[in-house]
């Protein structure tokens, strides 16, 4: 009676499979690792010609909003509402280029992949 499924040689894996499965392995952890990483740096944008300056962590939290007193007029408040969302979001676009770039640089690893 003949085999069904399974590999030939009746091992569990083939030497390639296990070396991808290998590979996996190491590129999570080394995601993981740079996840983590990412997370402790800080990324700084600012607007209004420097008068509004945000700070991100690489969590996307904002951590530090600072205002410059020129940009502070009450009869124009919608001018700082604006500098400080074109700073907030120009932070967090930098958080999302560095989450990019790892994912990026991760994916470059699975050249070798047969697929």
């Amino acid at each position: 009676m003949a085999k069904r499924g399974g590999f030939p040689g009746g091992g569990a894996m083939p030497g390639n499979m296990a070396n991808l499965m290998k590979q996996a392995q190491r590129m999570q952890r080394q995601m993981e690792e740079g996840q983590k990483e990412l997370e402790t740096k800080e990324f700084t944008a600012t607007s209004g010609g420097g008068a509004v300056e945000a700070k991100v962590s690489g969590a996307g939290l904002l951590t530090s909003l600072t205002l410059k007193e020129e940009i502070v007029d009450p009869e124009d408040i919608e001018t700082l509402q604006d500098s400080i969302i074109a700073a907030v979001n120009d932070a967090l676009g930098q958080v999302e280029e560095a989450k990019a770039g790892l994912k990026g640089g991760m994916a470059g690893g699975l050249g070798g992949l047969p697929f």
